[in-house]
């Protein structure tokens, strides 16, 4: 049994005056990544001077304006990276980096002079604060806390003032979440007078979760407290460092920026120590789900997974959210029946807001295909089936045929796994397009006769096939569809009835298509079948539909024979047409 005694709940921090669940993310915060500091530390493999700068510009292109590079005084390596950047120009103008430090002379020094040749830098400077860290670790009063942080700002003020471009400093109190509110505060207001913050001096105050050690709302109430409690706050950048040890850092970070924070330090997927920082892709594209810009350049997360991945040589999981490459796939037949009738909402209301069951954003629209958004296996339904013939390969299936294909590839799920959507559109052709066995519609000659009170009689003169025989058969009818059915039952003896007839286009352009879809009721026997005609005439995709519908009803051993060994050719890498001909 676990010794959970061993444990005690974290003291919450009281704030009743809040006010920040009132309130809703309207706007993206200013977002600064430390993927190439905080991240980097974290890899089993840190990232090579040349990685970094690929990491580094694919972070430019994204549109972060600040990028926290490295601990330059710490490292030879990072300050190496640094220097690269500067002297080769690739840091825009746009674009402010951002260096950490602790608060020591020495360390200050090194990190000014791999500054040199910037217009702009944030140093960044911090201490711990929190009560177990000054008892167990410095073993120091709170005012001797105090003295460190103020000792890093007044080193740094005296650096800045050589300095010929523009320092903005940002104070951290590491460990803040462990830290008492009113100490907290305190701390940080006495580096803001010791900074003299002030218009054209403004100072960045980061709040970080070095460890999630309660709740998002309790975190939310040490943000806004602080936020009503910090001297100079319109000069005051107030920036929030989540991590993620209880798995809640992206709920920590909305709720935070409710109760005031300005900006968000993060990094892409949430790498970082332990359970790692707070993912900013997951917060930018959650709050573009809502309709909100999140002033980033999303659009292709294919892309920035790839330089991630190889940069970091971490892998993103399956699950993770926009990026996984499971997160827009439903397996359930219930969703993908959802899914599908959505999309179809959609288009056929013409409609230019996305709203659409089990998925909250369109995958297209940051550069994920549709091809994974819904993968049949045995659980999956005709929601499901229906959807992979529209979305990929343009079938729009009548709703009661939709039902008898999905019998098809849930018998084969069950048997061989999860099925393709190749697969599944290899059967159907199979299945329906190409079932030309043992009936074989070949050509038809039609002759419209006008009877005089505004309706017209059809005779069709057919020519087809029966077991590779030649036959021809006429027929009369109200028209086309109406006369072969008359024929085939005089030819084949067969009493039969369409029930419903749906068609439309395939394709675009010069290419385009029609595909008629036939369902049939055998009068004798009660028994109805499905048939689908393709054709670049609408007439004659038509008759395939009924010859397809035919063949399935009155030889269906014969026509699952052949369309089997057609999906066996198909397999092979053979072209189906081969073997049964092509009319």
């Amino acid at each position: 049994m676990l010794n959970y005694k061993r444990y005690r709940r974290f003291p919450a921090f009281r704030y009743p005056e809040r006010t920040w669940m009132d309130k809703e993310i309207t706007e993206a915060p200013i977002w600064c990544s430390v993927d190439l500091r905080d991240g980097n530390q974290a890899l089993v493999d840190p990232m090579s001077v040349e990685e970094k700068i690929e990491f580094f510009q694919m972070l430019v292109k994204l549109g972060f304006k600040e990028i926290e590079v490295g601990f330059p005084a710490a490292s030879q390596i990072e300050y190496d990276f640094l220097r690269q950047l500067i002297e080769r120009k690739m840091i825009p103008d746009d674009v402010t980096v951002q260096v950490l430090v602790q608060c020591r002379a020495e360390q200050l020094e090194r990190t000014f002079d791999c500054l040199a040749g910037l217009k702009q830098a944030i140093v960044h400077i911090y201490n711990s604060t929190s009560v177990l860290q000054r008892d167990v670790v410095f073993h120091k009063s709170k005012e001797e806390i105090i003295d460190i942080a103020l000792t890093g700002t007044r080193l740094v003020k005296k650096y800045a003032a050589g300095f010929p471009g523009h320092i903005r400093l940002e104070y951290s109190p590491e460990s803040f979440t462990g830290t008492e509110m009113d100490y907290a505060a305190e701390i940080c207001n006495a580096v803001l007078d010791a900074w003299e913050c002030g218009e054209g001096r403004e100072v960045i105050i980061n709040l970080p979760s070095t460890v999630e050690m309660n709740t998002p709302n309790v975190y939310a109430d040490q943000i806004e407290y602080m936020s009503k409690h910090l001297k100079y706050r319109e000069h005051v950048i107030l920036s929030v460092h989540p991590h993620n040890d209880r798995g809640e850092g992206v709920a920590s970070t909305e709720l935070a920026l409710l109760a005031g924070a300005d900006r968000v330090e993060g990094t892409l997927f949430g790498n970082g120590e332990r359970t790692g920082n707070v993912d900013i892709l997951t917060l930018a594209y959650n709050m573009f789900s809502q309709g909100v810009d999140p002033k980033l350049a999303l659009e292709d997360i294919n892309s920035i997974k790839e330089v991630y991945e190889r940069c970091t040589k971490m892998t993103i999981p399956p699950r993770q959210p926009y990026a996984g490459a499971l997160v827009f796939t439903a397996f359930s037949g219930s969703h993908q029946d959802a899914i599908n009738k959505g999309v179809q909402a959609m288009h056929e209301r013409q409609s230019t807001i996305w709203e659409v069951p089990y998925l909250p954003i369109d995958p297209a629209d940051i550069g994920r295909k549709y091809e994974p958004i819904v993968r049949i296996n045995s659980q999956s339904g005709k929601g499901g089936v229906a959807f992979v013939m529209d979305a990929q390969f343009g079938y729009k299936l009548p709703k009661g045929m939709q039902r008898e294909f999905a019998d098809y590839i849930q018998a084969l799920s069950e048997q061989e796994g999860e099925v393709s959507p190749q697969e599944i559109y290899d059967i159907f052709q199979a299945e329906y397009v190409e079932t030309k066995e043992p009936i074989h519609f070949k050509n038809i000659r039609t002759t419209d006769t006008e009877n005089g009170d505004d309706t017209y009689t059809t005779m069709a003169h057919v020519t087809y096939l029966d077991h590779g025989s030649m036959h021809q058969f006429d027929g009369v009818g109200n028209g086309p569809i109406d006369a072969v059915i008359a024929g085939l039952a005089e030819a084949l003896k067969i009493n039969v009835k369409v029930l419903d007839y749906q068609e439309h286009a395939l394709g675009t352009g010069s290419n385009v298509k029609a595909v008629s879809y036939i369902h049939l009721l055998d009068v004798n026997t009660g028994k109805t079948s499905y048939g689908v005609g393709l054709s670049s005439n609408i007439t004659r995709s038509s008759i395939r539909g009924l010859f397809s519908a035919v063949n399935r009803m009155f030889f269906p051993e014969e026509a699952e024979a052949a369309g089997k060994k057609r999906v066996e050719q198909k397999k092979a890498g053979q072209n189906p047409r081969d073997l049964f001909g092509n009319s």
